[in-house]
């Protein structure tokens, strides 16, 4: 027959339970935030392309801007030289809608869905 144990003996337990729980808690964390952490990398895209006109040449100076439809937040680009544009870093949880604008003359617009799993997208702009 064993001896029954002292109030102090039962602490002792329930601490080094209540520690062994902790660290698997901790561990659990860990490794279920790994992933997350990593998908965060894949979380944004680039957006490019090129400006032209009715006769497929590119045109410089054109505003073009890409419009978040939840927050409604605008941005802009001015193409280059080459008519050239591109936005960075662009969150890809969310829909945009880009254009372009020169004067009287825009172009279509087009959306780019939260769905679209690409990193890097081109547009080619044509205004009218």
């Amino acid at each position: 027959m064993t001896a029954p144990e002292s109030s102090s003996d039962q602490r002792g337990v329930i601490f080094r339970r209540a520690v062994s729980v902790c660290l698997l808690a901790l561990a659990c964390g860990i490794l279920l935030s790994t992933p997350l952490t990593q998908a965060q990398n894949f979380s944004r895209r680039d957006i490019e392309g090129i400006v032209i006109d009715d006769h497929s040449q590119t045109v410089s100076g054109a505003t073009v801007f890409l419009e978040d439809l939840k927050t409604k937040n605008i941005r802009s680009f001015t193409s280059t030289e080459k008519g050239d544009f591109r936005f960075a870093q662009i969150g890809m949880i969310d829909d945009y809608q880009v254009w372009a604008q020169k004067g009287k003359l825009k172009s279509s617009v087009k959306g780019i869905s939260s769905f679209d799993s690409r990193t890097e997208l081109h547009f080619e702009l044509k205004l009218k």
